[in-house]
């Protein structure tokens, strides 16, 4: 059986970002994010380009913000979960990280 090779688009590009012993924080979440949302031209006109890097900076403490947010309120989902459980201990230490 013969398969044909996958033609890419030459700009195609995979990139791969890793952490040692951790996951991944709010603020880097929050920055891979807003680099896919918003991406500026290196040859944009400076002044529109000043001002897309300037959005796109707010935005990442905006995405910081409503992630921590997120990680709040699932703490949360998961402590009341282990309260209902009956992991009253486990649900402590989950409250307190």
């Amino acid at each position: 059986m013969k398969i044909d090779p996958i033609q890419l688009n030459p700009e195609f590009q995979v990139e791969v970002r890793t952490t040692d012993n951790r996951g991944f924080t709010p603020e880097e979440v929050a920055e891979l994010c807003a680099e896919k949302i918003i991406s500026i031209s290196d040859d944009a006109n400076p002044v529109i380009r000043d001002q897309a890097k300037a959005f796109r900076r707010r935005m990442v403490k905006v995405l910081e913000y409503y992630m921590r947010q997120a990680i709040r309120s699932d703490r949360t989902t998961v402590y009341n979960a282990l309260i209902d459980a009956g992991q009253k201990d486990l649900a402590e230490l989950i409250r307190r990280l």
